[in-house]
């Protein structure tokens, strides 16, 4: 391993350990700020697939956590009720990772940087936007979610906005969520599985490092929520995010030109 690739090794070590951290503070932030991260060190569609399995294992612990069901027991418990909304956002889905493939990079990166403008301002001030429980608005924004998640990583985004409006059980809207993330991560592991198979041997062991380094942020942040201000590191994450929109939209703004 040169030089440059122990440095760059570190540097997404970093990267990861740090985003994972602070959501186990305060619980957002850490799959939206790897992408755009690596957004801006690789073509798009390769940080997909190295975020992949790293957020694919968080999203399956925050999934079995709490209320002592293993992964089968909730998806059935909750996908009776929500059924619909995880089958528009797999749909949604597939079509967008295949956006990956089928599209210049620079209108996703440009997708993403609109989709993190949104999120960052939203959060600033402070305003959950809510839609109606309806089934017209469930499949709408279960299929936009889809889209925007398979291309960008940014699913949240959109998602939340209906399921604040669904459900007032914050369990409900958490669990719910990670199964429609979980069941994105698939939807790309299926589409991208032809850039997933190319990874060399050390891209392999990259990945793996990086979810160990993930999964032990995670907890330390877990075990820290509760001595740490989380409204503090709510606002770094939305600094670090609109950091790195600016930047990811400058690439795409400079690959139109």
């Amino acid at each position: 391993m040169t030089d440059s690739d122990s440095s760059q090794t570190l540097l997404l070590m970093a990267v990861f350990a740090l985003a994972s951290l602070l959501h186990g503070v305060s619980g957002l932030g850490v799959t939206l700020v790897t992408t755009t991260a690596l957004a801006s060190m690789y073509p798009l569609p390769h940080a997909i697939v190295l975020v992949i399995f790293p957020s694919l294992l968080l999203n399956a612990m925050t999934w079995l956590s709490g209320g002592g069901r293993s992964i089968w027991q909730n998806f059935t418990y909750y996908g009776r009720r929500y059924w619909l909304l995880a089958l528009t956002s797999l749909l949604g889905s597939i079509l967008g990772a295949k956006l990956l493939l089928w599209i210049d990079s620079t209108y996703i990166l440009l997708m993403l940087a609109a989709v993190i403008g949104f999120y960052v301002i939203s959060a600033l001030l402070g305003k959950q936007i809510r839609l109606p429980d309806t089934k017209p608005v469930l499949i709408i924004v279960g299929f936009s979610a889809g889209i925007i998640g398979g291309s960008t990583n940014a699913m949240s985004t959109i998602l939340m906005m209906y399921l604040l409006s669904a459900s007032s059980d914050k369990n409900t809207i958490t669990k719910v969520g990670n199964m429609c993330y979980l069941l994105g991560k698939v939807a790309q592991i299926i589409v991208l599985r032809e850039p997933i198979m190319a990874l060399s041997s050390n891209e392999w062991q990259l990945i793996g490092l990086l979810s160990v380094m993930s999964i032990m942020a995670l907890l330390i942040g877990i075990r820290l929520r509760r001595y740490l201000p989380q409204a503090r590191f709510r606002q770094l994450i939305l600094l670090i995010l609109s950091v790195l929109g600016i930047r990811v939209g400058w690439q795409g703004i400079a690959g139109l030109l």
